[in-house]
């Protein structure tokens, strides 16, 4: 079973680019795919983040360690089996407290 949402990330990416002393400030977005592989159970027995989880936290600017830690602190939180608002929850709290740092 494969629960899935996304989350969306304004991480702001101050690129300023001098042209004739104007500067530009670009913005990029990131969607963050939230995506478990969900056993049989309602017990986190074998629950965990499938790679595309991970990868679109990588991509969003966090660390791999940092990503894997944050995917699986979302699909192995109990009180969100069968839940996937709980999971945009806690992912969009995790966001907030500890933002991505661009590398």
């Amino acid at each position: 079973m494969m629960a899935g949402c996304a989350v969306g990330c304004m991480a702001g990416a101050p690129a300023a680019i001098a042209q004739d002393h104007a500067y530009q400030l670009s913005t990029q977005r990131h969607v963050i795919t939230i995506s478990c592989y969900r056993g049989p159970w309602e017990d986190v027995i074998w629950d965990r983040p499938n790679p595309v989880f991970t990868d679109s936290l990588v991509s969003a600017g966090y660390t791999f360690p940092e990503a894997h830690a944050i995917a699986e602190r979302v699909c192995r939180d109990p009180a969100t089996v069968n839940r996937p608002n709980g999971m945009v929850n806690v992912m969009t709290r995790i966001l907030s407290e500890t933002p991505p740092r661009r590398r």
